[in-house]
């Protein structure tokens, strides 16, 4: 990695923001049509890239999330949710913003239902985020069309930010994964999708990445880099609220300590117990309750 040892490193974060309903079952429901009873049911703040840059923010990062949000009612919750956490937010136009129902358990299931999706981000707006992109030192570029157009557009726009890609569930074929593989210097994932993690890291850092992380959930998590060490770090001690969202604190508690100058292990050790700080609230972060007048 190319980074150096600072914390004023300068951050982009480039992909969703969304409203979310979350509606906590003790199951998921059989796939028959029948009746649930919700254990808890909360509309909050959610996005993967959002997340992030919560987490970010909270650990004192120089950060800058630019998102495509509505001009309705949700999108106002979004823009005044992250405003009100001290979040520097470049919102770009769309004509609705993105929301979720998802259904969770107290085990960590999720069956996320898409109610709306942005639209395609506009030409001004992508050169509004290339030119952001020129300025930064790290690019952290979640799953996203916006991130697929940013980076068909990389090589004649010629940004040079370190690219850090969280892959989620990738199962190590997926073709949508690809170009993000392909241009990331570090990615990190789940396990969701393979019943060999080690391999998946082996596969990641052969397509190019210097390295590549795994979460394993309440098994904690793993690491290689590109001379195929192997990295390890158990979860740290958490009382579990909700799992929503553990993984994007995750990755910004890794990042932090590598802007920082620390090694691997010390860096996974600080992205376990940042992940502890989104395992103790519904919300995405805790700033989120009560300061703003949630449940």
């Amino acid at each position: 990695m190319t980074t150096s040892a600072s914390d004023t490193a300068r951050i982009v974060v480039v992909g969703p923001a969304s409203w979310n309903h979350l509606i906590e079952l003790e199951h998921l429901p059989a796939p028959t049509p029948h009746m649930e009873f919700a254990r808890r049911s909360v509309h909050t703040l959610g996005g993967t890239s959002a997340g992030k840059a919560l987490h970010l923010n909270d650990l004192g990062v120089a950060v800058e999330l630019h998102s495509l949000i509505g001009d309705d009612a949700d999108g106002r919750c979004i823009r005044d949710v992250l405003r009100e956490a001290g979040v520097t937010l470049r919102s770009h136009a769309s004509s609705a913003t993105e929301r979720h129902v998802n259904l969770m358990t107290p085990t960590g299931e999720r069956i996320s239902i898409y109610i709306s999706t942005p639209s395609p981000i506009t030409p001004g707006g992508l050169a509004t985020i290339e030119q952001a992109l020129t300025d930064a030192d790290i690019a952290v570029l979640d799953l996203s069309d916006t991130g697929v157009r940013l980076l068909e557009r990389h090589s004649r726009i010629g940004w040079d930010a370190e690219v850090w890609v969280d892959l989620h569930d990738y199962d190590g074929i997926s073709a949508y994964h690809q170009p993000f593989l392909s241009a990331a210097d570090v990615v990190f994932m789940n396990a969701d999708r393979t019943r060999d993690p080690w391999a998946l890291l082996s596969t990641c850092v052969t397509a190019g990445p210097h390295l590549a992380v795994c979460t394993l959930g309440a098994d904690g998590a793993i690491a290689m880099d590109l001379s195929g060490t192997r990295y390890t770090i158990p979860a740290a001690a958490a009382a579990v609220v909700d799992t929503n969202g553990a993984g994007d604190a995750f990755m910004a508690g890794f990042l932090h300590a590598t802007t920082l100058g620390r090694d691997v292990s010390t860096s996974l050790a600080a992205a376990a117990q940042q992940a502890t700080v989104a395992l103790s609230t519904v919300h995405t972060h805790p700033v989120l309750t009560g300061a703003l007048g949630f449940d």
